[in-house]
């Protein structure tokens, strides 16, 4: 069967670029509200509150809901692999190590998609481009992080293995949620995180009996709120629009930009000062994302062939 690797036009890599942002404030949104919420209530807590907010949009946009129990099964899967299991997973890990290193953990994600992808789809393969693109990304990221947030490493194994493993789950949910490219990126993502949603419920009920637990304060409410309705609800519609065009290697990219838009927002919004190794960390995932994308690599030989012919 001919392999056929996808390629970012330019609005794909706008709007990947638009989802990281919204994703970039989502472990700075988790942090804050495991102060006072546990990690399997704040699951529950965003997809919840994200599903209800997408449903109202759904209606308002007068969306079709496919009713055929194939699609909703589909969405239970996909709702289990790419929420209720990867978020359990690094919130969890997240009361443990630091966010900065969680970030690091989730960018190992595109490296396990370049590699399952290979084997489970016939039009994403891997290339020795896309390959040293991730890893160079990868690189890049620790980098513009700094070497602090990897002093953390070897410590608290299990909960950077649970971090680990929610990438991994990532990486199954970009593949398989590939299946939906036929669907309404606004349904898909209300469907999801219902499924999610309703996953999750009888599990916080159980381990965390959240209504034992003191009423959090404004801040985490409003730090759930936003990591809801912005890192979720939004970053799931286009996640999804992104994910039908382009494939799953190229929208997990994404976790490689996550980290830069932070310390853009972070210096933009809080004025934090950018440093050497944020500069060189910013370089490298460049690079990298150019080695995926491949086209500034095919532009620059035909530049040179065409000055080597004169």
């Amino acid at each position: 069967m001919t392999s056929i690797n996808k390629v970012m036009r330019p609005l794909e890599w706008l709007l990947l670029a638009v989802l990281s942002v919204l994703w970039g404030g989502a472990f700075f949104f988790a942090k804050v509200a495991l102060l006072e919420v546990g990690p399997l209530t704040l699951v529950f807590g965003r997809v919840a509150l994200a599903a209800v907010a997408l449903w109202f949009v759904v209606l308002a946009l007068g969306v079709t809901a496919p009713h055929q129990r194939r699609v909703w099964r589909d969405l239970f899967i996909m709702g289990a692999l790419n929420n209720a299991l990867p978020f359990s997973l690094i919130f969890w890990g997240q009361t443990i190590i630091a966010s900065s290193l969680a970030s690091i953990l989730n960018a190992t994600t595109p490296v396990f998609t370049v590699v399952l992808a290979h084997y489970l789809t016939h039009d994403e393969r891997m290339t020795v481009n896309r390959l040293a693109g991730v890893v160079l990304g990868l690189v890049g990221v620790a980098t513009l992080i700094g070497p602090d947030a990897l002093a953390g490493l070897g410590g608290d194994v299990a909960a950077q293995l649970a971090c680990v493993a929610g990438a991994m789950f990532y990486a199954c949910a970009g593949i398989f949620g590939r299946r939906f490219h036929t669907l309404p990126p606004t349904f898909t993502a209300a469907g999801q995180l219902t499924a999610s949603s309703i996953i999750m419920l009888p599990i916080v009920l159980v381990v965390e009996a959240p209504w034992s637990s003191a009423w959090p304060a404004a801040t985490a409410w409003g730090a759930l709120a936003a990591l809801a309705l912005i890192s979720t609800a939004a970053a799931y519609v286009i996640y999804f629009r992104i994910l039908a065009v382009a494939g799953a290697t190229n929208i997990l990219l994404v976790t490689l930009l996550v980290p830069v838009s932070a310390l853009w927002l972070g210096t933009a919004i809080l004025g934090e000062r950018l440093d050497v190794h944020h500069l060189l960390g910013m370089a490298l995932i460049g690079l990298g994302l150019a080695a995926i994308d491949g086209r500034p690599l095919r532009w620059f030989q035909r530049s040179i062939g065409s000055l080597s012919a004169k």
